[in-house]
C-alpha cells in the first residue's frame, strides 16, 4: 500500500479529512488537479459559508480556524425569512436568544476555508499532496483501492505510477468524475436557475442580521460580513437567485446599475449600496449520491451531497461527514480491521444519510415551495410562517441544528412557565 487513505479532491472536505486522518496516526495521499499555487493563495470567488457552532468545532480542532484572519470571521446573530416583497408581510425572525450563546453561527469566505485547509495540510505530518493530477481511473477489488492518474510535464500529460490504498475517497465536486469512475449514480435536481454573489458596501449597518427574501421571481439573501479591513467600509454578501436568462441580464447591468438593483430590492434598509469587486455566477444543480460506501470506497462533501444554498448547509454537511468518516476509519484502524471494507464503512454511509437526507429533501421542498409563485403555494408559504412565528418548537428545533445544542432543552426555556412552578425549578 502506498499510503493508509487515498483522497482525490483537495478543496476544504477533502483537506480536512486528510488533516483529521493525519491528528490519528494515519497517513493520507490527496490528489489535485489544480497546482500548488491555486490551492496555497486561491482567488476570492464570491461565495460566503455560513458555519454552525459543530462546524467551528470541528475547524478548530483541525488547527484551520487558528489561520483565518479576523476580519474573515463575521457572525450571524439573526435569521429574518422574508415572504414576498420585503416589508410587505410579517417576517419569520430566528435569533439566538435562549441557545445560550450570542450568535447561530459564522460566516466566512470560501476561499478562505480553502487557503486555511491547504496551510495545515501541506505542513502537517503524514499528509501527501499530490497537485496537478487527473485522476483517469479508479479500481477496485477485494484487497484495495487503485487509483491511476496523469501528470503534466513540460505541457504534456504523463501517465504516473498508479497509488493503492485500502480505501478512496471521492471528494471531488458534486459533478464528481470519481463518483463516476466508482459506478455510483447520483439524483441530479437541476433547478433551472442561476446563483449570483457578490460584495456590496453600504452606509446603515446590518447588526450582524442575515435577510433571505423570497421574491415571486427572484430570491436576495444579504449575508452579514465583517468591514473592509483598509477602509472600514461596512459590507454585506448579496446572493440573488433567479433563472438563467433573468441571471444573464443581471451580470450585464453596469457595477452602479446592479447595485441600484439590490438596493432597491431590499428596500434601501442598508442605505447607498456599491459592488465591490466581482460578481461571479453559478448554476444551481443539487445531487444526492445513490451511495456514501461501498468496497473500497466512500465519497465525501459534494460529492456525497451536493446543496442548494439556501439554507447553507452543503459544507456544513461536509465537515460532520469528515466527523463521520474519521471516526468509523480510526476505529476500524484501532481494533486491526480492514477500514477499506464495505461493512465497516456502512456506519458511516448510514450515519451521513440519516443527517444529510431530511436537510437535503427540506431544503428542496422550501425552495420548491418559496419559488412558486401560484396563488395556493403564496397562501401556504404565508401559512407557515404565520405557524413558525407562533410555535416556539419550530424555531427552537432551528436553532438547535445551528448551534448544535438539545432541542428540547431550548424548547422547554420557550415554554410558558407554570404559574406553581418556583423560579429556580430549572
Amino acid at each position: 500500500m502506498n499510503t493508509d487513505v487515498l483522497i482525490v479532491g483537495a478543496g476544504p472536505a477533502g483537506l480536512s479529512l486528510a488533516i483529521s486522518l493525519a491528528h490519528a496516526g494515519l497517513q493520507a495521499t490527496v490528489l489535485e488537479l489544480q497546482d500548488e499555487a491555486q490551492l496555497a493563495n486561491p482567488a476570492p470567488d464570491g461565495r460566503e459559508i455560513a458555519l454552525t457552532h459543530p462546524s467551528v468545532q470541528t475547524l478548530q480542532r483541525l488547527g484551520t480556524w487558528a489561520r483565518l484572519h479576523d476580519h474573515e470571521i463575521g457572525s450571524i446573530r439573526e435569521a429574518i425569512v422574508h415572504d414576498g416583497p420585503v416589508g410587505q408581510r410579517t417576517t419569520l425572525d430566528i435569533v439566538s436568544e435562549g441557545s445560550g450563546t450570542d450568535y447561530l453561527g459564522r460566516i466566512v469566505p470560501n476561499h478562505a476555508l480553502r487557503r486555511t485547509a491547504w496551510d495545515v495540510a501541506s505542513s502537517t505530518a503524514g499528509i501527501k499532496l499530490i497537485t496537478g493530477a487527473r485522476v483517469t481511473k479508479v479500481n477496485t477489488c477485494s484487497t484495495h483501492a487503485e487509483v491511476h492518474y496523469t501528470t503534466e510535464d513540460k505541457g504534456a500529460r504523463v501517465d504516473a505510477a498508479p497509488l493503492i490504498a485500502p480505501l478512496v475517497v471521492a471528494a471531488d465536486s458534486r459533478y464528481s468524475a470519481v463518483r463516476r469512475m466508482l459506478g455510483v449514480g447520483a439524483q441530479m435536481t437541476d433547478f433551472g436557475r442561476s446563483v449570483i454573489v457578490c460584495r456590496l458596501s453600504h452606509t446603515q449597518p446590518h447588526e450582524d442580521k442575515a435577510h433571505e427574501c423570497f421574491g415571486y421571481d427572484r430570491t436576495l439573501a444579504i449575508l452579514p460580513v465583517q468591514p473592509d479591513p483598509e477602509t472600514g467600509e461596512l459590507l454585506c454578501s448579496a446572493v440573488v437567485t433567479t433563472d438563467s436568462a433573468d441571471a444573464q441580464q443581471l451580470m450585464q447591468l453596469s457595477p452602479e446599475d446592479f447595485a441600484a438593483h439590490v438596493q432597491q430590492h431590499f428596500q434601501h434598509r442598508l442605505g447607498n449600496m456599491q459592488l465591490v469587486g466581482e460578481r461571479h455566477i453559478y448554476p444551481l444543480v443539487a445531487t444526492y449520491a445513490h451511495h456514501f460506501s461501498g468496497e473500497r470506497f466512500a465519497l465525501l462533501g459534494d460529492a456525497a451531497v451536493g446543496m442548494h444554498p439556501v439554507t447553507a448547509h452543503g459544507f456544513n454537511l461536509g465537515l460532520s461527514g469528515v466527523e463521520r468518516l474519521t471516526a468509523v476509519i480510526v476505529a476500524a484502524h484501532a481494533a486491526g480491521q480492514d477500514w477499506g471494507k464495505a461493512s465497516v464503512l456502512a456506519p458511516y454511509a448510514q450515519g451521513h444519510h440519516r443527517h444529510a437526507w431530511p436537510i437535503f429533501q427540506g431544503t428542496n421542498t422550501v425552495v420548491k415551495l418559496f419559488t412558486d409563485a401560484r396563488p395556493v403555494p403564496r397562501l401556504v408559504r404565508q401559512a407557515l410562517i404565520q405557524v413558525s412565528r407562533r410555535m416556539p418548537p419550530v424555531k427552537a428545533a432551528i436553532v438547535a441544528q445551528l448551534t448544535g445544542r438539545s432541542p428540547w432543552a431550548l424548547i422547554s426555556r420557550q415554554l410558558p412557565r407554570p404559574p406553581f412552578f418556583p423560579r429556580n425549578s430549572r
